[in-house]
């Protein structure tokens, strides 16, 4: 047995520093003395340990069956010697017997040191679990202690949390010492302690900014139904009031805009929506697309949540939204499909869907389908027949061509022939009628002068 000194008002200082309940401090202890004892004796030694709170005695002591053949020497004992500890010691008996600690080495405290640290640790670690489990979905406040390329390291007072870019809001930036509200997604337990996962770009920032502006909202007389953002840029949020004195948007925006400024301010100015719930889908679906004027709604299946909504003209870019923007954020808000039509395209849709067809109708109609599939397919028969006759016709055509050509250059080649021979009589005759000219002009000069002589 050995007395600790000021055991009292050492576990009570421990326990104020650390948060870790005593009885918690005084187990880590008492495994502290089992370990060290079995580091001096042997891991399979049977031995206990208990310490007073209020004294600060500790006793440790091993446990030893008696029987008639000890088999083992650390957890059974003889009968002789048994009754050398204990008169009345007798077979199949249990003795307490008390271990001095003075025959506890350095190593022995040095392990039995570890141990009380290593429960100190694990305590607080449960500690911090069971704080921060509490939080989740909730907002608290953190300073920024260090940035490491594009992720801040938060600390947020017992405990640090990484903020990765994927979940930071694009376009704000911090510097180290700055205060931020960030959201708990979740918390778990890992081999180098608890783990936290925080977000300024969740949803649930926006909601919480909410609870904590908008008294009423806290109160329960405001509901947030739904909710959804594109953070960093613009966000819808669908409220209900459960008292109708009291209107939902107005009480949110706040005398003068007072409530949602605050909010606006801690995520840099981000557009925010706030529109009214209805439990009427078209109403909630024409409220989603706010500020765009919407003629109708038209619902198109309310099992698979599909509308089709129908808007001016003018109106249909700003329904849409920049990058399908608004339109986007209402889906999100509505858990409907919804299809955005102008008024032009969307008289048909409206008329359609709002017309029942008779029996008849729908016979009709089926008959028709039948009927353009029928006709398709003889179209694509006919192209086919079509093609297989052109392409006959034009190898026929090339044919006559070829034939033609050829008696085309055999006529101009018997036409040349002749040509050619008329030429030659011709040339012939000129030849001729040169010839005789010189002999006519040699007789006549003959007669003149025969007629001089005479």
């Amino acid at each position: 047995m050995i007395l600790i000194e000021n055991f009292s008002q050492v576990i009570a200082q421990i326990e104020s520093e650390r948060g870790i309940d005593r009885h918690r401090i005084i187990d880590g202890i008492e495994k502290a003395l089992i370990s060290a004892a079995k580091k001096k004796y042997g891991q399979e030694l049977n031995v206990n340990a208990y310490i007073n709170e209020d004294s600060g005695e500790a006793r440790l002591w091993m446990e030893k069956v008696v029987t008639e053949s000890v088999e083992d020497d650390l957890n059974e004992l003889s009968l002789k010697d048994a009754q050398e500890l204990s008169d009345d010691a007798e077979l199949g008996d249990t003795l307490e017997i008390d271990l001095d600690f003075d025959e506890f080495g350095r190593i022995a405290a040095q392990s039995a040191k570890q141990v009380i640290m290593q429960c100190i640790r694990e305590a607080e670690k449960d500690l911090i679990m069971d704080e921060f489990s509490d939080k989740i979905g909730q907002i608290v406040t953190g300073t920024v202690q260090n940035i490491e390329g594009n992720t801040y390291l938060i600390n947020l007072g017992k405990i640090e949390a990484f903020l990765p870019p994927k979940e930071q809001v694009y376009g704000e930036t911090f510097n180290v010492k700055d205060r931020i509200r960030v959201f708990i997604i979740d918390i778990h337990k890992s081999n180098r302690g608890p783990m936290i996962r925080i977000s300024r770009s969740h949803p649930g920032l926006i909601q919480q900014l909410f609870h904590l502006e908008v008294p009423e909202i806290q109160d329960g007389i405001i509901e947030i139904k739904s909710i959804a953002r594109d953070a960093g840029k613009r966000t819808k949020i669908a409220v209900h009031s459960t008292n109708s004195s009291v209107g939902a948007v107005g009480t949110c925006v706040g005398h003068m805009g007072g409530r949602i400024q605050a909010i606006l301010r801690e995520i840099n100015n981000e557009k925010i929506d706030i529109l009214e719930w209805n439990e009427d889908p078209k109403v909630f679906i024409g409220n989603s697309l706010k500020p765009a004027t919407i003629s109708n709604v038209v619902i198109n299946n309310e099992e698979t949540k599909e509308a089709t909504i129908i808007v001016p003209n003018d109106q249909l870019s700003l329904a849409i939204g920049k990058s399908g923007q608004n339109v986007r954020l209402a889906v999100k808000l509505t858990n409907w499909k919804l299809d955005i039509t102008s008024d032009t395209d969307g008289e048909k849709t409206e008329k359609k869907s709002n017309t029942p067809q008779t029996l008849e109708e729908k016979i009709k109609e089926t008959s028709s389908q039948i009927q353009d599939a029928n006709s398709e397919e003889n179209q694509e028969t006919n192209n086919t027949v079509e093609v297989t006759t052109d392409t006959n016709d034009q190898a026929d055509s090339d044919v006559a061509a070829n034939t033609t050509e050829q008696e085309t250059n055999s006529i101009s080649e018997t036409e040349t022939e002749p040509s050619q021979t008329e030429n030659q009589k011709d040339t012939e005759s000129v030849n001729d009628t040169t010839d005789e000219a010189p002999e006519t002009a040699n007789e006549s000069e003959n007669k003149e002068s025969i007629s001089t002589e005479g």
